[in-house]
């Protein structure tokens, strides 16, 4: 019946019978016609695919709209979840549970029934689909977003609904994660805090120290107090606790914890809540598209806004340390991907990357054959070619053929050891000569690889689980000056993520800059899905 109206489907039978004089019949032929519901629905469900297999191979039976325990159970259930959809900050709208409820209320006609048994499958399917894996595709938002994301099938869906406990079905496709229940009571929070008019005025001052007074520190002491970091207080002066409560500020928003509000602390103090709602929000949808990422027991995180790279067991960092991550220009922005680390190399050689050598050193070399002394010319096949037997002058970027390699040493860009989790993308974890770097606040220096502040120790937390001694077996490949690839005997997953609000240790909410602007690109996206956020009170 698919595809062929109500009408369609008499009139050919009807005309059927008359041709081949079975008139007499007719009353047989009426009998066996699919009734209204059943027109309407197959109809209906025809331009899905797998909506209309699932209520084909199972007679039209209804999910949703029947009198029986099981129907009512089950669209009970789902208004009971879609109701809470804004709390996932997912687009209401795209599920409209108003206007499911009204076309069931105003369903007087076996058709009318039909529309709203689909309606409510569609809404079903759109909710599961973007409460498990996310409301917008994350390669549509960003090019530097090259996260695989698995939708749940649909089939398989209309199938736990029908055979399952329509509540437990509905539950399980929240995600997993601690953290994504802990960012959505920030949510939660944020939300209640807007409501009530936010965190009161912004901080005017240019900076602010520790033993001044005036209606600034006031402005500041109740800004304080509005989030959550300062106890009720009268004071009108810079106290020690406001400086303590200043303190944790800053340790919560990647900031040096001096206590003092200078420009950066007083610029994140005054970033309005709703921008931050805006942050959790985009990281809880972060989160939707890795459901079908396994972590791993032991696993590598890496956030590039916070400028750190974790080693994560059993759901505790066990080892931690500052990164350096690329630069915000187009072409050395650090993508975000999971990939296995597979072994390390000791010793490194640094190839030079095709776009660096092109863009950077070959116009050094055209003008000078004796520039970037440190690097080798090496052919196709990985042999060095001597530098005065090449004209440089007479290549263009396109046409050049050579390659670039630095040998190991202790001013290789790649520093002592690299890590490896080969992928298309040829980002690494490495060590780097510029240890200066690791002192800034803002750490986006490099060409997309990540570099690490304390390599040694982080080589040494990964060999711990296939050494008796990591440390000497490290140090004893480091001595020879050999370039030495020492494989991980289980490898190890590595997340690199992009989260600018995340729960910390102790369940708080920290923050970061959007240093890429993905996050705003994000929230776009989510906005012209249909998330709203909240209207301001006050």
């Amino acid at each position: 019946m698919t595809g062929l109206t109500g009408v369609a489907v008499l009139r050919g039978l009807a005309l059927s019978a008359s041709l081949l004089g079975f008139a007499a019949q007719a009353p047989l032929l009426a009998q066996s016609l699919p009734s209204p519901f059943v027109q309407t629905l197959a109809l209906e469900a025809s331009q899905e695919e797998a909506v209309a297999a699932f209520y084909r191979d199972n007679a039209y039976h209804t999910l949703w709209t029947g009198a029986a325990e099981r129907d009512v159970e089950r669209r009970t259930a789902l208004f009971a979840a879609l109701s809470r959809a804004a709390d996932h900050g997912l687009p209401v709208g795209r599920y409209d549970a108003t206007r499911l409820a009204a076309m069931l209320a105003a369903a007087q006609t076996e058709g009318d029934r039909a529309r709203a048994e689909v309606a409510l499958t569609r809404a079903y399917l759109a909710y599961a689909r973007d409460l498990s894996s996310g409301a917008t595709d994350p390669k549509a938002v960003d090019s530097g977003i090259v996260r695989e994301i698995t939708r749940p099938d649909a089939a398989r869906l209309l199938a736990q609904m029908q055979t399952r406990d329509p509540a437990e079905v509905l539950q399980a496709l929240v995600p997993a994660s601690p953290d994504y229940t802990r960012l959505m009571r920030s949510k939660l929070a944020l939300e209640a805090s807007l409501a009530q008019g936010g965190w009161g005025q912004v901080v005017r001052a240019e900076s602010l120290a520790p033993g001044e007074a005036g209606d600034n520190v006031v402005v500041l002491r109740d800004r304080l107090i509005a989030m959550g970091y300062l106890s009720r207080s009268a004071s009108r002066s810079y106290d020690p606790a406001i400086q303590a409560a200043v303190q944790r500020f800053q340790l919560d928003h990647g900031l040096t914890a001096d206590g003092k509000a200078g420009a950066a602390t007083l610029a994140a103090l005054n970033v309005a809540p709703q921008e931050r709602l805006k942050s959790v929000i985009v990281a809880m949808e972060r989160l939707r598209w890795m459901h079908d990422t396994p972590l791993g027991d032991r696993h590598i995180w890496v956030n590039i806004p916070d400028f750190t790279s974790k080693i994560i067991d059993q759901g505790r960092v066990t080892f931690e340390t500052r990164a350096v991550v690329g630069k915000n220009v187009p072409a050395q922005r650090t993508p975000e991907f999971s990939d296995m680390m597979a072994h390390m190399v000791i010793n490194p050689s640094w190839g030079v990357p095709r776009s660096i050598i092109v863009s950077e050193y070959l116009p050094l070399l055209q003008r000078n054959p004796n520039a970037v002394s440190h690097l080798q010319v090496i052919d196709n096949r990985g042999r060095v070619v001597p530098r005065g037997a090449v004209n440089f002058a007479g290549y263009s970027a396109r046409s050049f053929p050579f390659g670039l390699r630095q040998p190991p040493s202790d001013s290789n860009a790649l520093g002592l050891v690299k890590f490896m989790f080969p992928n298309k993308h040829n980002i690494y974890l490495h060590d780097t000569p510029a240890k200066n770097l690791f002192s800034h606040e803002v750490r986006a220096y490099s060409h997309g690889c990540i570099r690490l502040a304390d390599p040694f120790d982080f080589a040494y937390a990964l060999l711990a689980l296939q050494s008796e001694d990591p440390q000497g077996d490290f140090e004893r490949h480091l001595k020879t000056g050999k370039e030495t690839t020492v494989k991980l005997e289980q490898k190890v997953p590595v997340h690199l993520v992009y989260f600018t609000a995340w729960p910390g240790a102790k369940g708080q909410m920290t923050y970061r800059d959007d240093i890429y602007d993905r996050d705003a690109k994000l929230f776009q996206a989510l906005e012209a899905a249909g998330v709203v956020l909240p209207v301001v009170q006050g």
